[in-house]
C-alpha cells in the first residue's frame, strides 16, 4: 500500500509534459541539445539520410537528451535533499552525473562524424 495515489494514463503523459517544460525553462544545456538536434536532423533530411541512419541519429538525440535530464534530476533532488549546501559527496555525484553527460555528448559526435562525413563527401564531391 502506498500513500501515494494511483495515476491514471493520461496524468503520467500530464507528469512526463510538466517534467520536459521544467527541463527546459532551468537548464540551458538541454535547450543547446535541443537547437543542435533540431539542425541535425534537418541536415539529415537534406542530406536523404535512409531510414535505418535517421533512426539511429533519433536515438543517439533520445540518449544525449535522457542523460542531460538525469543528471539535472540528480542535481535538483541533491539540492533539495542538502539544501544547496556545500558537500563533498554532493559535488562528487554532480560531477560523475555530468561526466556521464559527457560520455554520451562525445559518443554523439562520433556517432555524428561517421553518419554524416560520408554524406558531405559525397555532395561536396559532386
Amino acid at each position: 500500500m502506498t500513500k501515494f495515489k494511483k495515476q491514471n494514463f493520461q496524468n503520467t503523459f500530464r507528469n512526463a509534459r510538466k517534467g520536459m517544460r521544467l527541463t527546459l525553462k532551468s537548464e540551458r544545456n538541454i535547450r543547446v541539445h535541443f537547437f543542435v538536434a533540431a539542425l541535425v536532423l534537418v541536415s539529415a533530411c537534406c542530406l536523404n539520410f535512409s531510414i535505418t541512419k535517421f533512426c539511429i541519429l533519433l536515438l543517439t538525440i533520445a540518449a544525449v537528451i535522457s542523460a542531460e535530464m538525469f543528471n539535472s534530476a540528480i542535481e535538483f533532488s541533491l539540492d533539495a535533499i542538502f539544501h544547496n549546501k556545500f558537500s563533498r559527496m554532493v559535488g562528487m555525484a554532480k560531477d560523475i552525473a555530468a561526466g556521464a553527460v559527457m560520455v554520451v555528448t562525445i559518443t554523439a559526435v562520433m556517432i555524428g562524424v561517421l553518419l554524416f562525413a560520408p554524406a558531405i563527401c559525397a555532395v561536396l564531391a559532386n
